[in-house]
């Protein structure tokens, strides 16, 4: 590893940051290890900066460290320069970006009883999680509650697929259902075959959305605590919706409910 202008270079594939990096980038539950998290891309490295996230380390290829823009560099700890073969080597996406931020992980946050909020119960898929926190984040619901079982949520899919959003929402994840006890707004669960229809319901708010398991649904002991139940019309008959879709339109009608007093 040498430096020059407050940038080191790395060159070997067995350096430990790369090693690392490539535990973050390919491992979901690596971040839970090591304590850091890795940002690939500037669309996300831009959302982290627009937080006023200082990265630990930002990280360039040799090839677009001179094109860098300086605040990206400038915002970090410090700044390493990787050769590119080696960075390609790192990345988990099938076309590799040229730079990316290492983030110590965030402190879980203390729960907020009063706070609009979403529950996640044990949902599996990265891009389901990712797209809920991204429409929670858009329509007011700045909590989310990840129940154990559920997909880990600074995991580099569910990163990519919130898109930013992580970095405007309170993260409290790998939790006990019993956490919930402390809240004191209503639960508010979604079914495919029981309950109000949404377009009809008087919603609650704040609340807290119950979105459950991609097949089985909100488990039955946690509908057991719902004081509302909501199931969404589908006119084309279909039997349900993914849970990413179904959060969209459940938490654009709590937004809209409240934009409408």
């Amino acid at each position: 590893m040498t430096s020059d202008t407050g940038a080191s270079h790395i060159s070997s594939r067995d350096n430990p940051l790369l090693k690392d990096l490539r535990k973050l980038a390919q491992d979901p539950g690596a971040y839970r290890k090591l304590g850091r998290i890795w940002l690939e891309g500037d669309h996300l490295c831009r959302a982290a900066l627009a937080r006023s996230v200082k990265p630990a380390i930002a990280v360039f290829s040799e090839s677009f460290w001179p094109k860098a823009p300086a605040e990206w560099s400038m915002g970090a700890i410090k700044t390493v320069v990787v050769a590119d073969s080696l960075l390609r080597d790192v990345s988990g996406l099938e076309s590799p970006a040229p730079m990316g931020f290492v983030l110590d992980v965030p402190a879980r946050p203390e729960l907020l009883p009063d706070a609009p909020s979403v529950v996640l119960d044990r949902l599996q898929d990265a891009g389901n999680a990712g797209s809920i926190l991204r429409s929670a984040a858009a329509f007011g619901f700045a909590q989310v509650i990840a129940l154990k079982g559920t997909a880990a949520l600074w995991a580099p899919k569910v990163l990519r697929a919130g898109m930013g959003a992580h970095f405007g929402l309170r993260l409290i994840e790998g939790v006990d259902p019993d956490v919930l006890d402390s809240l004191r707004v209503p639960l508010v669960a979604t079914s495919s075959h029981r309950g109000d229809w949404l377009h009809k319901a008087d919603l609650p708010h704040p609340c807290a959305w119950l979105m459950g398991h991609e097949g089985q649904g909100v488990s039955a002991a946690l509908e057991a605590r719902a004081s509302h139940h909501i199931r969404i019309a589908q006119p084309g008959g279909e039997e349900s919706l993914n849970v990413a879709a179904a959060a969209a339109i459940c938490l654009h009608a709590s937004g809209a409910a409240l934009l409408a007093e």
